[in-house]
């Protein structure tokens, strides 16, 4: 083997994703609220780019098509050589676009439609009704600025900073003494002032202190009350023979403690600076017309992007130099690219609707127990795409129908076997079948073992530990603590 050096020729075969191709990959993954401040930002970077919203009235006509092939054409056409992909897009089963929910074509009822239009640049904003939110540590401290001097309003200010949203103090009054110097006593004595503020149970250190407070300002605070408060770990075991005891009352008098710790707040923070609630947009809308289903895109939030070709124009005249050309060239291109991605983007995303709407028909008919077990592999095969771009297609989208919003990964859901050898059904539809039957049970609270038997003779061949897997997914107890749960509820 020779150990000089050498010059060796080899030819090698890869695929390399240009920026544009990624940049539309990319675009698939957002949701219209995302585009938007993506738009935002090219529209800043490229003068070429402006943006017309389908309530704006006369809206600029759309650029008319570039006469030579560019690069940017070929990938979303075809390919722009042999080592680059195409994008998954088929313009010529394509016969409808839906700019907006008032296109023709079969068009949404009066209440999708009004709720769209609701969100435009003219309707009234009901957030601005809202009056701003005050916090849980600013109303504390209005309150301490007219309880304490100069001195103890130091001390106060430092432990309602320790006070959580729930309105519990999670510091130990010794390590805010030490920290600040000052003698416990007089730390306790200041939180014990803290502890009168509204809300009534605030600055209390666990929730039996925070019950207690509560109890103290109804003046229910009796030595029972004080028993029942100390055992409250009896209580939530449901031990009521054990609390009677303890408590030396009646069956009368414990049900009217436990009546009165119902109307206790165990949380007393949560009412303040509560973060406002986010709407959540839907990118599709899907109605039932005569001619079938209608799918089509949420314009509201999503402004229609074109090419300025005046402005390129004006710009061509005035450019002289060669850089300048070239640069114009590039903004060109790059605003020709965005537009191709962006009309193909929505495409897709109605084309990966209408596929949904098609194989789930039955669930936009009659409910969820006749969703069916769909697979992101299955959908993409119907519709000739990659199932890596149907699954970048259903992230971060919402579907709005007759029977709500849903998320478009809500409508794929495993196989659960039937018990007759017959179809499969999906996941869903069994978790909505035992929320059915728990919510039916009664007095008579059904274990993991006849829920199981139940969900035979309905048809769904599951295992016991399936039916104890979706109902703790659901958030719901197990029969023993149901059973808990029910007894605190007649005593």
């Amino acid at each position: 083997m020779s150990l000089a050096p050498r010059l060796d020729l080899r030819q090698t075969q890869s695929l390399v994703m240009t920026p544009q191709l990624q940049q539309a990959i990319k675009l698939l993954a957002l949701s219209n609220l995302e585009i938007e401040g993506v738009i935002a930002e090219e529209i800043e970077k490229n003068p070429l780019l402006a943006t017309v919203r389908e309530d704006e009235g006369s809206a600029p006509a759309r650029p008319e098509p570039v006469a030579e092939r560019t690069e940017t054409d070929a990938l979303v056409g075809g390919t722009a050589s042999p080592d680059e992909p195409a994008l998954d897009l088929d313009y010529a089963t394509e016969s409808h676009q839906a700019d907006s929910v008032a296109d023709g074509g079969g068009g949404l009822d009066g209440s999708l439609s009004g709720g769209a239009r609701s969100l435009g640049e003219d309707g009234p904003d009901l957030d601005a009704f809202a009056n701003p939110d005050l916090s849980l540590a600013d109303h504390l401290m209005t309150q301490a600025g007219a309880a304490f001097s100069d001195a103890d309003r130091f001390v106060a200010a430092h432990l309602i900073d320790q006070i959580d949203e729930a309105g519990y103090l999670t510091a130990s009054l010794l390590d805010i003494a030490t920290r600040l110097g000052v003698p416990l006593v007089r730390v306790e004595a200041v939180l014990a002032t803290v502890q009168t503020f509204d809300p009534t149970g605030v600055g209390a250190r666990d929730l039996a202190e925070c019950l207690t407070l509560q109890a103290k300002e109804a003046d229910r605070y009796d030595p029972c009350m004080a028993r029942l408060l100390v055992n409250l770990d009896l209580l939530a075991r449901g031990d009521l023979a054990r609390l009677k005891r303890i408590c030396a009352v009646d069956d009368e008098d414990m049900a009217d403690m436990i009546r009165e710790l119902r109307g206790y707040d165990p949380k007393p923070g949560c009412r303040f600076g509560g973060a406002p609630c986010q709407t959540v947009v839907p990118d599709v809308f899907v109605a039932r017309t005569r001619g079938g289903w209608s799918v089509e895109l949420n314009a509201a939030t999503l402004p229609r992007v074109l090419v300025d070709r005046r402005y390129h124009a004006q710009l061509g005249a005035g450019a002289s130099d060669k850089a300048s050309k070239a640069w114009l060239g590039d903004m060109l291109a790059s605003a020709n690219w965005l537009v191709k991605a962006l009309d193909q983007r929505q495409r897709t995303i109605v084309k990966v609707a209408t596929e949904i709407v098609r194989q789930q028909e039955a669930f936009f008919l009659h409910g969820v127990a006749h969703l069916k077990p769909m697979t992101l592999a299955r959908v993409a095969e119907a519709i000739e795409m990659h199932e890596s771009t149907v699954s970048r297609v259903t992230s971060n989208k919402y579907l709005s129908c007759a029977r709500g919003l849903f998320e478009l990964k809500y409508f794929f859901t495993s196989a659960i076997a039937a018990a007759d050898g017959g179809e499969a059904v999906s996941a869903a539809a069994v978790k909505s079948a035992i929320r059915a039957l728990i919510a039916g049970e009664g007095n008579g609270i059904l274990s993991d073992d006849t829920l199981v038997e139940r969900l035979q003779a309905k048809g769904f061949d599951i295992a016991r530990r399936t039916v104890a897997k979706y109902r703790e997914a659901m958030g719901i107890g197990s029969s023993v603590q149901r059973r808990r749960a029910r007894a605190l509820e007649g005593a």
